[in-house]
């Protein structure tokens, strides 16, 4: 490697020629750097480096230094009364995040209430917004197009989706989008990657019955529908980073033993005395979740399964349950990572 001495702002440097020369082919071996736009002494820029021997930080979670995703219920009682706001279900505290809100470490999920007749703008750095609408109706304008909605209806947005969303009676959305992620990036949101998408209630409502009702529905890993988006043909998601769920566990039933790498943030519908879900971090022998929490479901309400968490779901009633899990498998399918597994129980 040829490196030449040359004057700089009065003091001598080294500069490095063949590194002159991937910067601009142009730039001869011998040069006045000055010349060509690089002004000042040569700079260091070794002070944030950092070495670690492998096994200090090749775990950072196991070690601590990364925080987990905590388990964590959001009660119906945050959006039970006041006035028109976004209720963020902000852990991002426990998650070490400086810059929140956050309820993972990708996504932030939220409440929205709207009082009849009033209105509540979304306008987040995200490339993906879901709505639930839990209850209420209205119409949202969005970059000048109004789109109407009512109870249980589904309404995908994408990046760039300037928003105000017009209550006609009292109405909560369950809001999920992924602007952590691009805080975390660093990034803009600026080109969409899907086109803004509505899922109809009853057209939800109805293939959900139709794949019940289907011979030996009940002893399939779940009951349930997945939404997609015409656009995700790769990874069959309601938006290249969200997957949505629309789900009911039946009277009597559960669903084993399951985990995957995608954050999953739960919306429960509706569950009578009887449902919850059991979550650990292994297996025993027979394939049972060891000291599992137990989390018991709140209609109305939601909670956090952490990525890589055995999770179990039971519903001791006489009746159905419904739920809505909303993750960030769109990502992790993209990026082969999702590794989903049920349980070989014996």
């Amino acid at each position: 490697m040829t490196v030449v001495s040359e004057q700089v702002d009065g003091e001598n440097t080294q500069a490095v020629a063949t590194g002159l020369a991937r910067l601009d082919p142009t730039v001869p071996a011998a040069v006045n750097v000055a010349e060509y736009g690089f002004e000042g002494r040569f700079e260091d820029w070794a002070g944030d480096a950092r070495y670690f021997e492998y096994s200090k930080a090749a775990n950072p979670i196991g070690s601590g230094r990364t925080s987990r995703v905590p388990i964590r219920r959001f009660s119906p009682e945050l959006y039970a009364e006041g006035p028109s706001r976004i209720i963020p279900l902000d852990l991002s505290k426990e998650l070490g995040i400086e810059q929140g809100p956050a309820t993972s470490p990708g996504l932030v999920a939220n409440f929205v209430r709207i009082r009849a007749g009033e209105r509540v703008p979304t306008d987040p750095n995200a490339t993906s917004e879901l709505f639930y609408v839990l209850y209420g109706a209205g119409y949202s304008a969005v970059n000048g197009r109004l789109v109407p909605w009512e109870k249980g209806d589904f309404l995908t947005l994408p990046a760039g989706s300037r928003s105000v969303h017009y209550a006609e009676s009292d109405t909560v959305f369950y809001y999920v989008h992924d602007e952590p992620l691009l805080r975390y990036l660093g990034a803009q949101a600026a080109e969409p990657r899907f086109r803004a998408t509505k899922f109809a209630r009853r057209d939800a409502v109805a293939e959900l019955e139709r794949i019940a009702a289907r011979p030996g529905a009940n002893e399939k890993s779940r009951v349930s529908v997945l939404l997609a988006n015409a656009d995700e043909e790769q990874t069959l998601t309601i938006t290249h980073t969200l997957w949505a769920m629309f789900g009911v566990l039946p009277a009597g039933q559960e669903q084993r033993p399951h985990r995957h790498q995608s954050v999953a943030l739960d919306l429960i519908l509706d569950a009578p005395e009887g449902c919850y879900s059991l979550l650990g971090d292994r297996l025993d022998e027979r394939g049972e979740i060891v000291n599992p929490v137990r989390v018991d479901w709140e209609p109305g309400g939601a909670f956090v399964t952490p990525p890589g968490t055995w999770h179990a779901h039971f519903n001791e009633s006489g009746r159905d349950a419904h739920l809505i899990p909303i993750q960030d498998a769109g990502l992790q399918t993209y990026l082969r990572s999702l590794d989903i597994r049920f349980s070989d129980r014996r």
